[in-house]
């Protein structure tokens, strides 16, 4: 920004502050201004011969604090909204709004008797969006009564005043402005909670039709508003189910119309209302949503998405996918949906959707209640997508795609998943891919130890540098992230394939491991800390038969 812009800049203007002598105060300001543009203009004229204007970088410390200081004192020409101006403001509002209804009731068939008033409500409306600078005084709106009062016209017969009304709440909820004073956002939120906001937002969202841009934007004002709350209190979000969102969004997101931004802000909070929400994934589940969440995702089994705000839409829907399938009655389902066959053909289709269905697919088939789906997965010839991806990590970086480790990470749980779950011909299947070719996927896993081992020494030891800061817990945290998590289910493979396989498997991974002089003892010991620290998944029995059979495999080994 030059200085003339700078200089020219005035505050948004409010409403007419009253001003004992506004000629006087106007005439100062000119002149105040006048001389700043004069100094301004010698400042640049003495900087250089060639540029015609000096830029911010090139004025000196003091001349530079003496702009902003003039930027800063020059006085905004708008009303300081106070008690007074705030009471008034209200009265003028709940007047129009009487009137209006009076008129409609009196003249049901004859708009053109009550518009005037509606005109004057929706004026009025605008005007108030000024209440939104003065969150301090939000505590008095509600002590006025203005919220319930402005949640009925969300019903409005006209639907420009309830849009008009979604557009000042969402300026009242703004997530920056309520920052500002706790006391005033706290009242504000209890207010709207109170009387029932989001489920008046809901109805009003099923009436606005987003072919009209104006009504498209009020579905947008009323997703954001949602979201503010949800933001500022986090069990908003199990009282947003029960009110009726979680259903509206899956119902947004089946509409059969071209990308738009309505259809990624409604994954978006659907994304939010699943995060770390035991509940609302239940009842997405109840709600068929898992079978809503893979119709969506189907397109893009061919398709790429044509946008980078596509994209996010899609990652949305497969984080959504990821969030519900934590619920095991969810990943019945998904199986009975054939959502496994989905994500099947997206790893073959090699489209950008390969990366989120790698990621679905470990969460579908992890842990003990992820049974039924790796069983199946080898029924439909998985193991012929997923070795390949085992063997070379696709260097395809289209738009945003999965980091190398995060797709080894991926692709490794999922063989472990399945070693740990498949019985019969299924296990039968996936311990011979480690002998075919040469024992090819042995080389690989041990190629995957080494890689992993490497990035976990080298945290071990900028650990022992910083000499033990955290605690072990923290500690063992940075690690997991740091490769050691990748790193205990690649050693997982290798010890269990080594025990179910024939003896040439074992035969080859002392042999390279002899090779690289290494030993047996680093194998024995990841395998040992892994067995202590099994995390959370599935029972407590199931943990401990787990436990015992993975110090088994370590023994044998």
């Amino acid at each position: 920004m030059d200085i003339g812009e700078l200089l020219d800049y005035k505050p948004p203007q409010g409403v007419k502050r009253p001003v004992e002598n506004e000629n006087d105060e106007i005439e100062k300001q000119r002149k105040m201004r006048r001389i700043a543009r004069d100094k301004a203009n010698r400042m640049s004229r003495a900087a250089s011969p060639t540029p015609s204007i000096q830029t911010l970088d090139q004025i000196s410390e003091e001349e530079r604090q003496e702009i902003l200081k003039f930027v800063e004192t020059e006085q905004t020409e708008g009303e300081v909204i106070d008690e007074a101006a705030i009471k008034r403001i209200v009265l003028n509002f709940e007047k129009r709004s009487l009137k209006n209804r009076e008129m409609r009731i009196k003249f049901p068939d004859s708009p053109e008797k009550f518009m005037e008033s509606e005109l004057e409500l929706h004026e009025i409306l605008q005007e108030m969006r000024v209440l939104s600078t003065a969150p301090d005084y939000y505590p008095l709106l509600v002590k006025l009564q203005v919220i319930p009062s402005l949640l009925e016209l969300l019903a409005h017969d006209n639907t420009d005043v309830a849009v008009a009304t979604v557009e000042l709440l969402q300026e009242l909820t703004d997530v920056d402005i309520l920052h500002e004073s706790e006391e005033g956002a706290e009242a504000l939120i209890d207010a709207l909670l109170d009387h029932q906001v989001i489920a008046l937002l809901v109805q009003n969202l099923d009436r606005l039709d987003e072919k009209v841009k104006e009504e498209a934007d009020g579905v947008h004002n009323s997703l954001s508003i949602i979201e503010n709350l949800t933001e500022l209190r986090n069990d908003i979000c199990n009282e947003a189910t029960k009110q009726g969102l979680l259903q509206w969004l899956l119902k947004r997101l089946k509409v059969k119309a071209p990308f738009d931004a309505n259809k990624l802000y409604a994954s978006e909070l659907l994304s939010i209302l699943l995060q770390d929400n035991e509940k609302n994934r239940t009842a997405l589940g109840e709600m068929d949503g898992i079978d809503t969440l893979l119709q969506q995702l189907a397109f893009y089994k061919r398709h790429d998405p044509s946008s980078a705000e596509e994209h996010e839409l899609m990652e949305n829907l497969f984080n959504c996918l990821c969030s519900a399938l934590m619920i095991v009655s969810n990943r019945d389902r998904f199986l009975k949906g054939e959502g496994l066959q989905l994500m099947n053909l997206m790893l073959r289709e090699k489209k950008t959707s390969r990366n989120g269905s790698l990621k679905v697919l470990d969460y579908a088939m992890s842990g003990p209640h992820g049974k039924d789906n790796c069983n199946k997965f080898v029924d439909i010839l998985g193991l012929r997508t997923i070795f390949p991806l085992f063997m070379k990590t696709p260097k395809k970086n289209r738009k945003k795609v999965l980091s190398t480790e995060e797709h080894e990470e991926h692709v490794t749980s999922i063989i472990a998943s399945m070693l740990r779950n498949c019985r019969g011909s299924q296990r039968q299947r996936l311990i011979s891919k480690f002998t075919e070719n040469d024992h090819e996927k042995v080389d690989r896993l041990l190629e995957l130890h080494f890689k992993y081992l490497e990035k976990v020494e080298a945290i071990d030891e900028v650990m022992d540098e910083e000499n033990g800061v955290e605690d072990d817990d923290a500690s063992y945290m940075k690690r997991l992230e740091g490769g050691l998590f990748t790193l205990q289910l690649v050693d997982y493979i290798i010890v269990e394939v080594c025990a179910a396989g024939p003896a040439s498997i074992k035969q080859r991974v002392m042999q390279i491991l002899n090779l690289r002089g290494a030993s047996l003892k680093t194998i024995r010991h990841i395998m040992r800390e892994y067995a202590g620290n099994l995390g959370d998944e599935g029972d407590k029995e199931w943990r401990d038969q787990e436990q015992q059979h993975i110090l088994h495999l370590v023994d044998k080994f």
